[in-house]
């Protein structure tokens, strides 16, 4: 079973317009809801692919009950610990003139202390039955920055594979309790290594050092030219063919979607690149957010090419 973390679950609305006119009333042609949320977005490909998927997280009043729901279609298992408050919406707007998105993202409701103890107590519980845990994305209100470091450490407690991603204080603290693996995109390596990060050989040294400081994986994001990864089986890049990008927002977890998949298959690091690079490009190809079709991923997954490097 793979479990996932969304500690600031959300209702993802995604609105299609013509041309988006500031200050003017703009009219939606096409609105889409999901349950969102960095974690929810990998709890939906990893359960398309057919895995055993538990969600977990913090949800609240109405919304959180639309957000369980919604993951029922998908064969998700929810296992969220709940609030009297409602859970957030977040907003993207698709612009078809411009072919750009604007998201807007609601911060949502306050934890306290004893709320977070008694997630805690839950969670441990769950991480029991799981193969690899995933923690994705922001925290709730009221929560510090070490949050993500004391779930680290009841995951490796429980010898089970964690994949943190996510950002800024909460990355910074959480590294310290040495997760299975890190997703840092370039901004996020530069400010974790000091290195400027500006050319291939840079980017892959930085990876090496926050691998040497004990991570066990370290997958770099670099966008539509793909990834590169730094582990104990070696260091390796992805490339992936041109595809007809349509929605890329959840692409980042679609990859770690396809890095869960790959180690509770028991799958090298080399194919574990290559699936879930083709997991992300599939996502990419289709309007829902953290959405893919696996026949799409099977015909990119020949063409993802992976380069053993120094």
């Amino acid at each position: 079973m793979i479990l996932t973390v969304t500690l600031n679950a959300a209702i993802d609305k995604r609105y299609v317009v013509e041309e988006v006119r500031t200050g003017e009333v703009n009219r939606v042609r096409e609105c889409v809801y999901t349950p969102g949320g960095k974690g929810l977005n990998v709890s939906k490909p990893a359960a398309i692919y057919g895995a055993e998927v538990t969600a977990t997280g913090f949800v609240g009043g109405h919304a959180g009950h639309y957000i369980e729901d919604a993951l029922r279609p998908f064969g998700i298992k929810s296992a969220f610990y709940h609030m009297e408050e409602e859970s957030r919406s977040c907003i993207n707007i698709w612009d078809e003139k411009n072919r750009c998105q604007t998201e807007f993202l609601e911060p949502g409701f306050s934890v306290t202390e004893a709320d977070f103890e008694g997630f805690l107590e839950h969670f441990q519980g769950l991480v029991t039955d799981a193969e690899v845990v995933t923690i994705s994305g922001s925290v709730p209100k009221g929560l510090d920055g070490t949050a993500y470091q004391r779930m680290v450490k009841l995951v490796k407690d429980a010898k089970k594979p964690v994949i943190l991603d996510t950002s800024g204080k909460l990355l910074e603290a959480g590294i310290e309790a040495c997760p299975t693996m890190i997703k840092p995109n370039l901004d996020e390596i530069r400010m974790l290594t000091g290195k400027d990060c500006t050319d291939p050989d840079e980017i892959l040294d930085a990876a090496k050092v926050l691998h040497g400081r004990g991570i066990e994986i370290v997958t770099v994001s670099l966008g539509g030219e793909g990834a590169l990864v730094v582990s104990g089986e070696g260091a390796y890049r992805a490339r992936v063919p041109r595809i007809h990008a349509v929605n890329t927002v959840g692409c980042g977890d679609s990859m770690t979607a396809g890095f869960a998949l790959g180690l509770s298959e028991g799958l090298s690091i080399r194919e574990t690149l290559q699936k879930a690079s083709a997991v992300s490009a599939a996502a990419a190809m289709r309007e829902e957010t953290g959405f893919f079709v696996k026949e799409d991923m099977e015909r990119l997954l020949p063409q993802i090419e992976i380069t053993a490097l120094r």
